[in-house]
């Protein structure tokens, strides 16, 4: 019996992520809302929402998990050759809503997207209230690519990534975990697996592991507050 959560009461805590059920992997609760209140709650408990339209609110938290360490990421060959190029500019939290618009837009292997009208607006609020952030990948005046997340403590929930042009999503990570690292964020939570994730470094936890590292990362607070400075050009690990 699946948990099912009250939409007036975005405070009560949710199931121990351990009760998750194994298939389909990681579903803990439905229902509830997407207030700020909950979302934070949720994240800071290693959960995510993740459903369709017309679905209620389905909660996550899968195991294993699927994470990366900024310092290990990997820097493929030609992707070395394509930031030593410098074909993109990369900015910080300068377009929110046009990356999450891009995220939500249709994909050539997807028949439909999971982010709805109402999580955009829930994120939306996140990022007004300096919790959600994006990394944008410009070339020209175009939005060639980018991603967004939630920073929480030194730990940053990586949502969704777009690209438009050839290594774009991938210039957003590097830059990404780049920055992660000059700020003093230690972990980038990318959900669930991929074999596109885990060629760039990422790696497999063990949800019990996962959920220790959350309790001892995001009440800290990371090295410096999340800079939006649209000229930061950090290092990028692993690039040299």
């Amino acid at each position: 019996m699946i948990p099912i959560l009250d939409p007036h009461c975005p405070d009560a805590p949710f199931p121990d992520v351990e009760l998750a059920l194994r298939e389909p992997d990681g579903l803990l609760a439905l229902g509830g809302d997407l207030t700020s209140r909950r979302l934070i709650n949720a994240y800071s408990h290693g959960i995510f929402p993740w459903y369709s339209a017309g679905q209620p609110i389905l909660w996550w938290a899968p195991d294993p998990r699927t994470v990366l360490f900024p310092e290990r990421l990997k820097v493929s060959r030609s992707l070395k050759k394509t930031l030593r190029k410098q074909l993109f500019e990369v900015s910080f939290d300068r377009a929110f809503d046009r990356v999450i618009a891009a995220c939500a837009g249709p994909r050539s292997n997807e028949p439909g997207t999971w982010i709805t009208a109402e999580m955009m607006a829930a994120y939306r609020s996140l990022h007004r209230q300096g919790i959600a952030h994006s990394v944008e990948v410009w070339r020209g005046d175009e939005l060639a690519g980018g991603l967004y997340g939630l920073a929480l403590g030194q730990v940053f929930f990586g949502e969704s990534m777009f690209s438009r042009a050839s290594d774009a999503s991938k210039v957003a990570l590097t830059r990404l975990a780049g920055a992660a690292m000059d700020w003093g964020y230690r972990l980038i939570d990318c959900q669930v697996y991929s074999e596109h994730l885990l060629s760039l470094g990422a790696e497999l936890l063990p949800r019990s592991e996962f959920s220790r590292l959350l309790r001892k990362l995001v009440p800290e607070a990371p090295a410096a507050a999340w800079n939006n400075n649209q000229r930061h050009r950090p290092a990028i690990p692993g690039a040299t």
